[in-house]
């Protein structure tokens, strides 16, 4: 669709309520879309205030929304990175956030807006969707709009793909997502594997010690940060980041939600999964209160959730390309699926992996996970 509007205006956000009006814009777009899940407004509200998420430190960043005939059609950031271009030298700027109807002006209106803005703090290019970095919300969905996403994904319409080739967007990197059934037995040949390893190679697999549970966080983000340190776009988890990611998911997890392999007694792999919050806030439209907390609470407490998201997975690279490290990664993904199974859990999604990350994919297939979703980074120079 695209047509001709009498007014056609960008809206800069400037304070809480016009960001409450930013992330209203979803109610929009996605109207009619059954398989979108409106996030909570509040835990969004406090995802982007620089005062209480370490994650912001170091990134400046805007936010607009645009209007058409009075109505809110779209939203997009745009933002600076310091963390990210301290890394990779790449004078690249950030843009995400990116919603909107299927109109060529709104599409135009936003890309530009954001374009203008990177470009006035001498930036070369533009990369994106990042809401607000790579470690947080990434890529827009090009393939499997027919599920809800999971927690902490991002959604799309499948019109986004072609409105950002018009303005001039280009692929620059796909992320898959992996769906894991929790009623089927790990494959006989992993199986074994873990089984010999555990016998002759010192591999151990544990739970979190929640005792610990800070400490055991920080050790977490430490074989994260070794195990995805080339990959494309990394930007590693500093202390304050792990202690801000301790507090946020602590209300959310048990010990068997994390598994920790050990090999030769020292920590080689490990895997963070979460209840799938999509599934228990799907029917509450972004609202907790009056009665959001209650029911939110009853269905991770007592009902339980029958999804999970493993969002984090890591092996040291000392032992990539390794047996024991394939066992040790195998060990981690088995721990957690079948303490997730044992509490009712159904489905898992392991997301995300990037398209050519083939070791983690050999990973991933030896478990009998099946890709079914694609998310794109898109790019431009400025």
């Amino acid at each position: 669709m695209s047509s001709r509007h009498a007014t056609v205006a960008i809206q800069t956000v400037h304070d809480r309520a016009d960001l409450k009006a930013f992330f209203d814009v979803t109610r929009h777009v996605y109207r009619d879309d059954p398989n979108w899940v409106q996030p909570l407004t509040l835990e969004r509200l406090d995802h982007l205030n620089p005062r209480k998420n370490p994650f912001l430190d170091g990134i400046e960043a805007a936010y607009w929304i645009v209007h058409l005939d009075g109505r809110p059609a779209g939203r997009i950031s745009a933002q600076v990175n310091r963390a990210h271009l301290e890394r990779h030298h790449d004078a690249t700027g950030h843009f995400g956030f990116l919603e909107a109807i299927d109109d060529e002006e709104a599409f135009g209106l936003l890309i530009e807006t954001a374009e203008t803005w990177l470009g006035l703090r001498q930036m070369e290019r533009m990369q994106g969707p990042f809401s607000l970095s790579i470690n947080d919300e990434t890529g827009t969905l090009v393939e499997g709009f027919t599920t809800p996403p999971s927690m902490m994904m991002p959604h799309g319409r499948p019109y986004y793909d072609a409105r950002l080739a018009e303005q001039g967007l280009a692929k620059a990197k796909d992320l898959i997502a992996y769906r894991y059934d929790n009623t089927q037995p790990l494959p006989p040949t992993a199986r074994r594997l873990i089984e010999r390893t555990a016998k002759t190679g010192g591999l151990v697999v544990r739970p979190l010690d929640m005792r610990r549970y800070v400490d055991e966080i920080r050790l977490i983000c430490d074989i994260f940060n070794d195990a995805w340190a080339g990959n494309w776009g990394f930007i590693p988890f500093g202390d304050a980041e792990s202690q801000y990611l301790a507090k946020a998911i602590r209300p959310l997890v048990t010990a068997g939600c994390f598994a920790i392999a050990e090999l030769d007694g020292e920590p080689a792999a490990m895997t963070v999964t979460l209840p799938n919050l999509n599934e228990a806030i799907a029917d509450l439209d972004g609202r907790l209160l009056p009665f959001g907390w209650s029911k939110l609470l009853w269905r991770l407490k007592v009902s339980g959730v029958t999804s999970a998201r493993m969002p984090l997975m890591g092996l040291r690279r000392k032992w990539h390309g390794t047996l024991k490290g394939t066992a040790a990664a195998l060990g981690v993904i088995d721990a957690v699926n079948r303490y997730h199974t044992s509490q009712g859990v159904r489905e898992g999604e392991l997301s995300w992996v990037l398209e050519d990350n083939t070791a983690i994919q050999r990973i991933i297939d030896a478990v009998g996970a099946t890709a079914y979703k694609r998310y794109r980074v898109y790019e431009k120079a400025l």
